[in-house]
C-alpha cells in the first residue's frame, strides 16, 4: 500500500500500488495531487496550519515509526525562539511564494518521493548505484583565476553541448533523478543554456556553484521566471580572504549578488572552501552570521583538496582545522537559522562517501563521467555510453563494492582519509586521468593526502568514538 498524503477529512486516503506502468503512474499523480495540497494548505497560514498538519502526522503515524522526528518537529514548532523555527519561519518570509512552492514541490515531491521510488526500483534492477543528484559542467571557462583552483588545469575550451546536457537530464529523470547541480568553471558563463534547461524540465530542481560576479537584475528576473534555479555562492570569508584567492574586487561583486537576489526574494545559499589560511574566518561566529543577515539560506563547506599536479598543498588544513569545522558546523545546526552541510564531515550521517552514484557523481565538461568532483578518473564517457550503462561501469562498480570505505564514517573519504583506496579502485577498473593539460597518476595524487589521512586518522576516531 503507498500513503498517499491527500488531506481529505482528516484522513489519509490509501491507493493500492499495481505492478504495471499505469499503475506506477497514477500512484505518482495521486502523491503530486496530495503534496500539492499539503503545500497550498501550508502557504494559506503556516503558523496555523503546521502545527494541526503535524498533529494529523501524529495520529497516522500508530507505530510510532516517525516518533523521532515528530517529536522533534514538536519541539522546534513549540519554541518560537529556536534556530529551526526561525529559520522555518524566514523561508515563507523572505522567498518569493511561486519561487517557494516551486522548490518545495521539486523537492518532497518530485526528488524525495517519486525520485526515492524510482532509484530504489533501479538499484534493485540493475544491481548498480544510481545518484540522488548529478553534478555537471557546462564549461570549463571561467571568467576569474582562483589560487588553487584546478580550472585552471583542467582545459579553458571545454563545454558540453545543450543537446548534451538535456539528454543527461532525461536519462536521469527516468531514473529516480530530479537533482541537477552545475558546476565548472563558471557555470554562469552557459547562463542561458541552464535557464533553457530549468525552462524544460520544470519538475527538477537545479543548483549552481557560482562565483556569481555574472549575477545581474536581468538574470534574477529569469530565476524568478523559472523558479527552481537556487545559487550557492562560492566565497572565501571577508573581504580580504576572499579577494587573496579569487582576485581583487570580487567580494564586493559577490556582495552585490546577493543583494539582488535578496531584494528579488529569491533562495541563495554560499559554498565555501576552507583552507589552511582561512578556517578562522570560515568558521566564525562573526562571518556566518554576516552571511544570514545578508539573507543565505544554506551553507556548504568543502575542505580543501590537492587536485591537479600544481594544486596548492600548503591550502591543505590541519587535523586540528577539520576538527574546529567539525565542532562549529555542529554548533550553529543548533542556534542558526541556517542549513549547514560538510562534504567531509557530515559522513556520519550517511554512512560514508556518497561518490560513485551512491548519492552522486560527476560528469565533467569533456564529458568524462567521474566518481566525484573532486575525484579526476574516469573509464566513461557521456558521449559514448548512456549514463545506467556509465553507472555499471567498472569504476563504479568499485565503488560501489568498497562503500563504506571506513566503518568510522568521519573518515568517507577514498582520497582524503583512506590512504591507497582510490588508487587500488582506479588501478582495478583501468580508469584514467581525465585532466586534459597535465594528466595525474593516481599514485601521485594519493600520495599528495597520505599525511594528511594519517594525521586525520587518530582525530576522526576519536571523535567517532566519543560518539558512538
Amino acid at each position: 500500500m503507498i500513503l498517499c498524503p491527500v488531506l481529505h477529512d482528516n484522513f489519509f486516503i490509501e491507493c493500492k500500488e499495481t505492478d504495471d506502468t499505469a499503475g506506477e503512474s497514477l500512484a505518482e499523480n495521486i502523491k503530486s495531487i496530495g503534496v500539492k495540497q499539503v503545500l497550498r494548505y501550508l502557504d494559506s497560514d503556516p503558523g496555523v496550519n503546521m502545527p494541526m498538519l503535524l498533529a494529523w502526522v501524529d495520529r497516522f503515524d500508530r507505530h510510532d515509526r516517525i516518533k523521532g522526528s515528530r517529536e522533534a518537529i514538536h519541539r522546534v514548532l513549540e519554541d518560537h525562539t529556536n534556530n529551526w523555527y526561525l529559520y522555518i519561519e524566514s523561508l515563507y518570509s523572505d522567498i518569493d511564494l511561486e519561487v517557494r512552492k516551486t522548490i518545495f514541490e521539486n523537492l518532497v515531491l518530485n526528488s524525495s518521493m517519486i525520485g526515492t521510488e524510482r532509484r530504489e526500483k533501479a538499484i534493485q534492477q540493475y544491481n548498480c548505484n544510481i545518484p540522488w543528484a548529478i553534478l555537471m559542467d557546462p564549461t570549463s571557462a571561467c571568467n576569474l583565476d582562483c589560487i588553487g583552483c584546478w580550472a585552471a588545469d583542467y582545459g579553458n575550451n571545454l563545454n558540453m553541448d545543450l543537446e548534451t546536457l538535456d539528454s543527461i537530464i532525461v536519462q536521469g529523470k527516468e531514473l529516480g533523478t530530479f537533482m541537477y547541480i552545475f558546476s565548472g568553471g563558471e557555470p554562469l558563463i552557459r547562463k542561458n543554456d541552464i535557464i533553457t534547461l530549468c525552462k524544460k524540465h520544470a519538475e527538477c530542481v537545479f543548483l549552481t556553484f557560482t562565483n556569481s560576479t555574472l549575477i545581474d537584475d536581468t538574470f534574477a528576473d529569469e530565476m524568478l521566471y523559472v523558479k527552481n534555479l537556487i545559487p550557492a555562492i562560492s566565497i572565501e570569508g571577508f573581504e580580504e580572504a576572499t579577494d587573496s584567492r579569487r582576485g581583487q574586487g570580487t567580494y564586493k561583486r559577490i556582495l552585490k549578488a546577493m543583494e539582488i537576489l535578496k531584494r528579488k526574494n529569491l533562495p541563495f545559499g554560499i559554498s565555501c572552501c576552507y583552507t589552511r589560511n582561512n578556517t578562522g574566518e570560515i568558521g566564525s561566529e562573526a562571518f556566518i552570521d554576516d552571511m544570514i543577515a545578508k539573507g543565505a539560506k544554506f551553507a556548504w563547506f568543502f575542505t580543501y583538496m590537492p587536485v591537479g599536479k600544481d594544486a596548492a598543498l600548503e591550502l591543505m588544513v590541519t587535523p586540528q582545522q577539520r576538527e574546529h569545522m567539525y565542532h562549529q558546523i555542529r554548533s550553529w545546526r543548533t542556534t542558526k537559522p541556517l542549513f549547514t552541510i560538510d562534504f567531509w564531515n557530515d559522513g556520519e550521517y550517511v554512512k560514508g562517501c556518497i561518490a560513485g552514484g551512491r548519492n552522486y557523481l560527476h560528469i565533467n565538461a569533456n564529458g568524462d563521467i567521474e566518481p566525484c568532483a573532486f575525484i579526476h578518473y574516469s573509464d566513461s564517457s557521456i558521449r559514448k555510453k548512456s549514463l545506467l550503462d556509465a553507472f555499471r561501469s567498472p569504476l563504479f562498480m568499485e565503488y560501489r563494492k568498497g562503500q563504506p570505505f571506513n566503518n568510522n564514517h568521519l573518515r568517507p573519504c577514498p582520497l582524503l582519509d583512506n590512504k591507497d583506496c582510490l588508487t587500488k579502485m582506479v588501478e582495478a577498473a583501468d580508469a584514467k586521468s581525465t585532466d586534459m593539460r597535465q594528466p595525474e597518476d593516481v599514485r601521485d595524487l594519493s600520495g599528495k593526502c597520505a599525511q594528511a589521512a594519517d594525521n586525520w586518522e587518530s582525530v576522526a576516531d576519536r571523535l567517532w568514538n566519543e560518539r558512538n
